[in-house]
């Protein structure tokens, strides 16, 4: 059996080329955007082809698709033509039965706010109403409205540039910012899956910004002879901002654990050891005394 499926999407259908999209390509953070019609009509609907864009100016992108199986728009997609401002609603676990029933394809006229049961407030600068029961909301004026093509699935980007926000104070922490811990957002997965982001599924991992990580070309070559440290290990370990000096490496192997290792006869064994050693230290988050396990011994 291959290793690899290889699949020229001009070889199979809009709806197959859909599934694996929104399969391969998650999770998805969720755009519940609010428009209102030339007449003061309002609709709500979800989109998960969404996305920020940029910050200076503060720029949010959803695209409602072109229905694959009559080629048809959505209700979105004509009132921003008609109206070109929006809000975009974030989505968490509190609320996200009532998204989904929002997503229904009423008729044209059917308020979605009635239907889902949520609670339109009246926007600042905008005219479509946001929604009370989301974490935060964006009021946008659309920019730019950017169709990608004429035939069913086809995407079109709404270039949504934000002019207000409004946060509920609940998911705020004590220095006034956003906590993500709180906000315990969803996230569009493929057919009918979504994902839940809740404290225990969080992980942080430190960011390469202000400082260079050294690079795993940098680190001993033998963190390749055993498959004891994972890729992420090796990927954290090319994260650190400086190799150990001689110095430091001299202190350090006199630690007795250190020591003991370094006196193993057998090469393999004392960098089985070493490895070891070193996931442990960084399972404990101790990047510096992993790295200077796996430099106090050269082979």
């Amino acid at each position: 059996m291959e290793e690899v499926t290889s699949i020229d999407v001009n070889a199979i259908g809009t709806s197959e080329i859909y599934q694996m999209l929104t399969t391969a390509i998650a999770p998805r953070p969720i755009a519940f955007a609010s428009t209102i019609d030339k007449e003061g009509v309002v609709n709500l609907s979800p989109f998960s082809y969404f996305n920020v864009f940029s910050a200076n100016p503060p720029i949010l992108i959803f695209s409602p698709a072109r229905r694959a199986r009559d080629n048809s728009v959505k209700h979105t997609l004509e009132n921003v033509r008609e109206v070109k401002e929006v809000v975009i609603n974030t989505v968490n676990y509190p609320m996200v039965e009532q998204m989904s029933l929002a997503s229904t394809e009423y008729d044209k006229g059917e308020n979605e706010f009635i239907k889902s049961g949520l609670t339109p407030i009246d926007s600042i600068k905008v005219r479509p109403p946001r929604v009370k029961e989301s974490p935060v909301s964006f009021e946008c004026v659309v920019d730019n409205i950017v169709k990608l093509g004429d035939e069913g699935g086809a995407g079109n980007l709404i270039i949504s540039r934000v002019v207000f926000i409004h946060i509920d104070n609940r998911y705020l922490n004590e220095n006034n910012q956003l906590e993500t811990k709180r906000l315990d957002y969803v996230a569009r997965m493929g057919e009918n899956w979504y994902t839940r982001v809740t404290e225990q599924s969080l992980f942080e991992i430190p960011k390469p910004i202000r400082t260079k990580g050294i690079g795993v070309d940098q680190l001993p070559q033998h963190i390749f002879k055993t498959d004891i440290l994972s890729t992420n290990d090796i990927g954290r370990l090319g994260n650190a901002e400086k190799t150990p000096s001689e110095e430091d490496l001299y202190h350090f192997k006199k630690k007795p654990g250190i020591a003991r290792i370094l006196k193993i006869g057998a090469t393999d064994e004392k960098i089985a050891q070493l490895h070891k050693t070193a996931r442990s230290y960084l399972q404990k988050g101790n990047l510096d005394f992993a790295l200077k396990t796996l430099f106090c011994d050269r082979f």
